[in-house]
């Protein structure tokens, strides 16, 4: 394991995590010692350029860093230096068990997990229920992508405290689907909307026409950053004493 200094924080180059379709390329960002947690951030899809690098999965990163927790990014199979081949979302739930494995093993801490668009569902259904993951933040859940409609009907039995952030003009995760998966979750859960915001939480022009062409305000990221912060505090208040 190779590490740099990022700021105040120690990124390290993980060389010895294995999945079934063999070595993941991964990155942990150190957090402090003796954290209560560890956390796990999974990117979007691949196919569409989702990398552990993607800007949303940065940010969830720093939100969980923010409380001095070591945080582990990894890409799926077939991504970059990843072995394997792409899956189309089912051997990439073993890349994120074997990812939890990892941290379980390197740290004994429960686990909170945040995942981005494909990474969200990939990820809810490898967490749910998993008994090293305490809380789960879905980003950007997707509805229908890619010719998929995606199901969500095993949040039935998901008891983890849930945290769902969508923007409020994502194509991927209209507001109606996304709130017809929300409601079939199992409680505990959240569901925060991000305003004029698309699926990559880039900021939206308003709907209205208008005789001036208005152009974005920017990204809307540091909101998903501060609403996984706020559910993290209200359900693991552990992390207040960081």
């Amino acid at each position: 394991m190779t590490q740099s200094h990022v700021g105040s924080a120690i990124l390290r180059t993980v060389d010895d995590l294995h999945g079934p379709a063999g070595r993941l390329e991964a990155l942990l960002n150190a957090g402090t010692p003796n954290p209560p947690y560890a956390a796990l951030v999974c990117h979007p899809h691949p196919l569409g350029g989702g990398t552990l690098h993607n800007k949303v999965v940065y940010h969830a990163m720093k939100a969980f860093q923010s409380f001095g927790l070591p945080v582990l990014r990894f890409n799926f199979r077939g991504t970059e230096l990843s072995e394997g081949e792409h899956d189309y979302g089912e051997g990439e739930q073993d890349d994120v068990r074997a990812a939890l494995d990892w941290l379980d093993r390197e740290f004994g801490r429960p686990i909170l997990f945040a995942g981005f668009s494909f990474g969200a569902y990939v990820g809810l259904r490898a967490c749910c229920g998993h008994p090293l993951v305490a809380g789960l933040a879905a980003l950007g859940i997707p509805a229908h992508a890619g010719g998929r409609d995606y199901d969500y009907s095993f949040l039935r039995n998901c008891v983890q405290p849930k945290l769902f952030v969508s923007g409020d003009r994502d194509r991927f995760g209209p507001l109606a689907a996304v709130e017809a998966v929300v409601a079939l979750a199992r409680e505990p859960k959240e569901l925060v909307w991000t305003p004029a915001a698309d699926h990559f939480f880039a900021a939206m022009p308003p709907e209205e026409t208008t005789a001036i062409p208005v152009k974005p305000a920017g990204s809307k990221l540091e909101d998903v950053r501060q609403a996984i912060r706020a559910w993290a505090l209200r359900y693991f208040p552990l992390l207040a004493r960081q």
